[in-house]
């Protein structure tokens, strides 16, 4: 099985640095299933294209199958496995560029941080779904998507085609991003695995996407196929990709008493146990709650400025946009990847005028105190305080609440004794996550705001409340002592 991955950006040889393989050597690397060798075919200012080739051990790779494999008598010795793209090509070009999937090039930084001309080439990928699925998950992503089914047998067009299809992506995309859209979707196209996938699996796709699945409509669908339709495993996955980023949708399972029949995972839509998507939706996701709950506060203090500390990838800042009532917006991340996802969503170029006006994105740390903070009616950390070091805490306060200090603030963080209603949930929601707060905790810290600071504080739930433990999200409403706070 053959992936190639051409540029021709100039000098379209430094793709030699950034997957840190030399344009003028074969390389090879042993894998449990045989060889994977990196050679350039073509290697020019102008063009140039790196090669993977993996050469499958046919007879290692039989006895290596275990009995999940197809018709298990004949399945070891038939099969597409040395020819067709599947998770052995994704495994080995995991290990064979391991350091250009992280996005480190020691020799070109900034070109490792940049989008460049990218062409991928795939002849033969299995594809349970067909073309329009191949389209569905790449094109979200920013490739243009050329798959075309490959025939039964080119010789009788009336067999009709094959599962399998010859894929070319083609986009300006960066180059740690791309290897990590094929590591994850090569098995999820196919729909099955090589190997056991245990829980260390949900460790590996959310290292893997953790920059562009939480946003992707088909995540629900990946997760599953990826975790090979564990529903426990799929169920922990999207729990920690719901805390990916401030404002992303979350897919929390519900509480444990209110477990639904069969494996259905709950997303804004409702996603059974096989690839069905019903449309009519089971409950509303947290992230919507959230959002709402914010805007709902925001209308209710008739703030007409506000800015979002921590924006992320600019699902608030979007919804404010839409409404005229918000005369300025602003959106600050100290996270200059987030800010890019932010003026993508939000399409600023090509942003009507009238938009563009309202509107001021920009980089900053919450922790450092920053003139552009100030003059906003107010200031909105959602699901931010959480990912700051408790030290480093004071410091936000004081950049927040005492230099800029807005009219009104209104911070949302998550519920820590609700974290209990999450089955398969293991430690915190969110692995950045350096503390979360119960009820009584998160009271406390905001009235030492307040006394230190002169706000004072109205304490919303945002969820379902649980008689118990409360409600998921937990809201504090700060406003300004004395004076007109808007």
């Amino acid at each position: 099985m053959i992936l190639t991955i051409s540029t021709t950006m100039r000098p379209a040889t430094d793709l030699g640095y950034l997957l840190h393989k030399h344009p003028d050597r074969v390389q090879e690397f042993a894998q449990s299933c045989g060889v994977a060798s990196v050679f350039y075919p073509e290697a020019g200012e102008e063009r140039c294209t790196a090669a993977l080739l993996l050469d499958v051990d046919a007879v290692r790779l039989a006895r290596t199958s275990g009995r999940s494999t197809p018709d298990f008598s004949l399945g070891q010795y038939v099969n597409d496995r040395p020819y067709a793209a599947s998770s052995l090509l994704s495994v080995a070009l995991a290990d064979v560029f391991r350091t250009a999937r992280a996005g480190r090039c020691g020799a070109k930084p900034e070109l490792a941080a940049a989008p460049i001309p990218l062409e991928i080439v795939l002849p033969a990928l299995p594809c349970r779904g067909g073309p329009d699925l191949a389209e569905r998950l790449f094109t979200p992503l920013g490739w243009a998507v050329e798959a075309i089914a490959v025939p039964l047998d080119a010789a009788f067009p009336e067999w009709g085609d094959s599962r399998y299809v010859r894929l070319t992506l083609r986009g300006e995309v960066r180059l740690a991003d791309a290897l990590n859209h094929l590591y994850v979707l090569l098995p999820v196209l196919d729909d099955a695995k090589h190997y056991w996938v245990a829980s260390d699996e949900v460790d590996k796709l959310i290292r893997a996407g953790e920059s562009w699945l939480a946003e992707h409509p088909e995540k629900a669908l990946i997760t599953r196929r990826y975790l090979r339709h564990q529903a426990s495993l799929a169920r922990s996955a999207l729990v920690r990709l719901a805390e990916l980023g401030d404002d992303v949708e979350e897919q929390l399972e519900p509480p444990v008493d209110e477990e639904p029949e069969s494996d259905t995972v709950l997303d804004s839509d409702t996603v059974v146990d096989s690839d069905t998507v019903v449309d009519e939706p089971v409950t509303k996701a947290l992230y919507l709650l959230r959002r709402e709950a914010v805007l709902h506060a925001l209308g209710e203090l008739g703030a007409s400025s506000v800015i979002d500390l921590g924006c992320g990838s600019g699902e608030l800042v979007s919804a404010l946009l839409h409404d005229p009532t918000f005369t300025k917006i602003a959106g600050a991340d100290v996270s200059t990847r987030a800010l890019t996802s932010a003026a993508r969503r939000l399409r600023v170029d090509r942003m009507p005028e009238r938009h563009r006006e309202r509107l001021h994105l920009f980089q900053a740390a919450l922790t450092y105190t920053d003139e552009r903070f100030a003059d906003y009616d107010a200031a909105v950390l959602m699901e931010v305080i959480e990912h700051i070091d408790p030290p480093r805490l004071t410091a936000l306060e004081q950049v927040v609440f005492g230099a800029a200090r807005p009219g009104h603030v209104i911070v949302t963080t998550p519920n820590s004794e609700y974290n209990v209603r999450y089955r398969d949930l293991q430690g915190m929601r969110h692995r950045d996550h350096r503390f979360e707060w119960s009820r009584t905790e998160f009271r406390s810290w905001a009235i030492k705001v307040c006394e230190a600071h002169e706000y004072t504080v109205d304490f919303r739930p945002v969820g379902g409340e649980d008689p118990e433990v409360g409600p998921p999200t937990q809201m504090a409403v700060f406003s300004r002592e004395g004076g007109n706070n808007v």
